[in-house]
């Protein structure tokens, strides 16, 4: 039971100030631009047991409520003063690390010969060694391709340096030095954290401190149950997709959302199985992952925006991700990719809350964190470079009572852009053109947020260029209750030349001096009636070049002549259309893939695959879909009752049985 709400309001307060600069250390001593630049690093306090009691908001990566410590901090049987423990894999950390290039490091911070809690940080790493720079690829079908990987090991035990441990870091990546600043960025930043800790138990007493993080973490706790105990009681279903997996088919993400109280259950029985590609999330199926729980926290905390922010505010969450599926792929699957899956993932769980409660949730945004890094050597100094360009995200998705975002979505918001002229003098690269991308919004009472424009042209001979995390490019951001779909995402090499060329995803693309490559990303989904909108606001939006006249005609019915309001135009042409109240608005391109692809029809197909070897059921999968989708080219129906007998005849064509 809390007592002295008083000193929890001050513990709180520090512990947060505490964290904020272990991640300043971080930000102002990293060396790689996706660490100094992009902000992809986090820095946190645990509890002995393993829960985030502390986590900043305002500097590096704060989806950190739920991280499942507990297995990797229970691995070191003897921890010391002075210890450092390094770890990157997501298999034998039980799901605390989710790829390889998430660097960790964990320091017990101890009191008398007890530890008292710990310091954990991580940056991810600009190359961690495997098949691509920048070691993430979609394609990769193994973690094996992926970079080197490393179970938690001491770094430092009893305050000396394990120069062997380092030496096979540092040797496996493309960018050894680089990685090495980093490293010693957050180490600087734990120090800092043991340093804080350590005053605050001079202040206080230690067991002051200890019964502060244990009521710190239930008073979050308790204020987030109060918020859910708002929502309807019930379930709620929603899916959602990651498009081009193996075969060309989407994976679907599907969500039962159910509520009982003051609890959520979360169950993804219906997720696609594992691929055999790089978009699994290795979560072990720990309850309140943290990759499985984005959406409800950031829901909390824009609702009650006092909420300590700690792993108690997951404390309610239950889930179930079935084995051998994408949110709890069997070892060895490949995860480098796994930021589009969560990233969607946030998408279906928001759809699940916008049925529960739809006047308090937004439409889609653009649903992509699109990591755009090239690998060169330079020609003006002959030094291999490896490098990111830009985190290419998109807009946001409408509010209920307000518009979206330009240029970055809530999902990927703790993203930070890249100033050009820091891309330019650290690669030899020109960024031709950086800005917002021309009606890309959805439309609705409030539209979506604005896409970005991008245009990067290459310098150097052999220039290597991998964008992953691209997503949207088919499948639409969804609009809510009448408003419009956000225009779907874009590369384009050499845009405007004979020699253009639509690149859809890019996974790795060799290019040559002179040539351009152009991305378009995703704006997001619009909210209410596009013919609601104020038409002052429309004209506001195309007299900043975000909406085009013709748009604005087409959309949301206003007219516009040389650039002023037609008034009894836009009224006329307004009275004459029926309201739009559509719950969700899909897109043609989802549509068209669920006129075959039903949900009883995906849900039987899954069904099918369970009873198949888990070595089997990628190949099943494409094989089944391209057998149904054949039989409706031929204008024959498929009931979800004969998926079951057409997976059984591939296997018997197969020799299995």
């Amino acid at each position: 039971m809390i007592g002295d709400k008083v000193f929890l309001e001050i513990f709180n307060n520090r512990i947060q100030a505490a964290v904020e600069e272990m991640a300043n250390v971080v930000l102002r001593t990293g060396f790689t631009a996706f660490v100094k630049e992009t902000g992809d690093f986090g820095t946190y306090l645990l509890s002995p047991s393993g829960e985030t009691f502390g986590s900043p908001l305002e500097t590096g990566y704060n989806l950190s409520l739920g991280i499942p410590a507990a297995a990797t901090i229970n691995s070191i049987e003897d921890w010391k003063e002075g210890d450092l423990v390094i770890c990157n894999d997501p298999y034998s950390t039980k799901g605390m690390v989710t790829h390889l290039p998430d660097i960790h490091l964990i320091k017990p911070y101890f009191h008398e010969g007890r530890i008292i809690a710990y310091g954990m940080c991580f940056v991810h790493s600009s190359d961690v060694g495997g098949k691509v720079p920048g070691s993430v690829s979609p394609s990769a079908y193994d973690i094996h391709m992926e970079g080197i990987r490393i179970a938690p090991v001491k770094l430092y035990e009893a305050g000396v340096l394990n120069e062997q441990i380092l030496r096979m870091f540092l040797d496996n990546s493309r960018i050894p030095e680089q990685n090495l600043g980093d490293l010693k960025a957050l180490m600087a930043a734990l120090n800092r954290g043991e340093q804080r800790l350590g005053e605050l138990i001079a202040r206080y007493g230690v067991e002051k401190i200890q019964q502060g993080i244990e009521h710190l973490l239930e008073y979050a706790e308790l204020k987030a149950r109060a918020i859910v105990q708002d929502i309807p009681d019930g379930s709620y279903d929603f899916w959602d997709y990651l498009e081009k997996g193996p075969g060309g088919y989407p994976i679907r993400l599907r969500c039962r959302m159910t509520i009982a109280g003051s609890d959520i259950h979360l169950d993804f029985s219906g997720t696609d199985p594992q691929v055999r590609a790089s978009f699994n999330i290795p979560t072990h199926n720990q309850q309140g992952h943290y990759m499985l729980v984005p959406a409800l926290i950031r829901y909390f905390r824009t609702l009650d925006p006092t909420i300590p922010w700690n792993s108690g505010m997951i404390r309610m969450v239950q889930n179930y991700a079935p084995p051998a599926s994408v949110l709890n792929p069997e070892p060895m699957a490949a995860v480098g990719a796994r930021a589009a899956t969560f990233i969607r993932l946030m998408d279906v769980i928001t759809g699940a809350l916008g049925k529960a409660q739809a006047s308090k949730v937004p439409a889609a945004g653009a649903g992509q964190a699109c990591i755009v890094m090239m690998a060169m050597t330079d020609a003006s100094d002959g030094k291999k470079k490896v490098g990111v360009i830009q985190p290419i995200c998109g807009g946001s998705g409408a509010r209920p009572m307000k518009d979206g975002i330009d240029g970055m979505d809530f999902a990927v918001g703790h993203l930070r852009n890249i100033p050009a002229e820091t891309v330019e003098s650290e690669m030899p690269v020109l960024i031709e053109h950086y800005g917002l991308r021309a009606d890309s919004a959805g439309a609705g009472t409030f539209r979506g947020g604005s896409g970005i424009d991008l245009c990067v042209r290459i310098l150097t001979p052999d220039t290597v260029m991998t964008a992953r995390n691209m997503e949207r490019m088919e499948f639409q951001p969804w609009g809510r209750l009448g408003g419009g779909v956000g225009s779907h995402g874009e590369a384009i090499l050499n845009a405007g030349r004979a020699s253009e060329d639509h690149l859809g995803r890019i996974d790795e693309l060799l290019l040559q001096p002179g040539e351009t490559v152009t991305f378009l990303s995703q704006g997001g989904g619009g909210y209410g009636d596009p013919f609601e909108r104020d038409s002052r606001l429309v004209l506001e939006d195309v007299r900043s070049g975000l909406v085009s006249q013709e748009k604005a005609l087409e959309l949301y019915g206003v007219v516009i002549d040389g650039l002023e309001l037609n008034e009894r135009d836009t009224e006329q042409l307004r009275a004459k259309r029926p309201r739009q109240q559509e719950e969700f608005a899909y897109g043609k391109a989802r549509e068209q893939f669920e006129t075959i692809w039903s949900d009883e029809m995906q849900v039987s197909l899954n069904q099918a695959l369970l009873r198949a070897p888990l070595a089997l059921r990628d190949y099943l999968k494409r094989q089944t879909m391209g057998v149904v989708e054949e039989k409706y080219k031929d204008s024959l129906s498929v009931d979800p009752r004969e998926i079951s007998d057409i997976m059984e005849g591939l296997r018997q064509k197969i020799g299995l049985h």
